[in-house]
């Protein structure tokens, strides 16, 4: 039995957990295979990656969940659409009439040729949408990038905030002592 990892998650895990769980989820797949593939890739169990995904990663990464969703109703719908064109063209009706068969001939062909046409112009939307898709992706990355640094940054800041306000107590404490013993004197 191979062994798991129980130590801390680094931000490249969880960025990986992410990734993998939004492609999952892009394609139509379960949370729980993601779960499963990371948890090989990082030498952890899968109820591992799922409880770190519920519990820590899912929170930051909602917008991308959200993409990742219509991203995998568009594919649903665009599959849809081809399998019915497939349809159609297989429903071209055939002609009982002998004595032209190069007439229904050049109808089918050039029924599959706007088809193909359609096919075409298609594939060439859907490179430029997988372009755009790479780079909306890129963008993600380097805002989560950012997401991380500005936290870890806040995280600083709030410690120093509170280290003030410790220390700022502590000052209006020896100067209400002062108060104190100055009046006590004057008495």
């Amino acid at each position: 039995m191979p062994i798991t990892r129980q130590d801390a998650w680094s931000q490249d895990e969880d960025l990986l957990l992410a990734e993998t769980v939004l492609r999952h989820i892009r394609e139509g797949g379960t949370q729980l295979k993601a779960f499963d593939e990371v948890g090989k890739k990082l030498s952890r169990t899968g109820a591992a990656c799922g409880f770190r995904w519920n519990s820590f990663v899912r929170k930051q990464y909602e917008s991308g969940i959200e993409l990742a969703k219509q991203q995998r109703k568009e594919l649903k719908k665009q599959s849809k659409k081809a399998a019915a064109e497939i349809d159609d063209v297989a429903a071209i009706p055939q002609t009982e009439e002998a004595s032209q068969p190069e007439e229904a001939d050049k109808l089918s062909f050039n029924v599959i040729m706007s088809y193909l046409e359609d096919l075409y112009k298609k594939a060439e939307r859907a490179q430029h949408q997988e372009l755009n898709i790479e780079t909306y992706t890129e963008k993600i990355k380097d805002l989560e990038g950012q997401i991380y640094y500005l936290s870890d940054e806040n995280k600083k800041l709030v410690a120093e905030l509170r280290a003030i306000e410790s220390d700022h107590r502590a000052l209006l404490e020896i100067m209400e002592r002062a108060r104190k013993m100055v009046t006590i004197k004057e008495t």
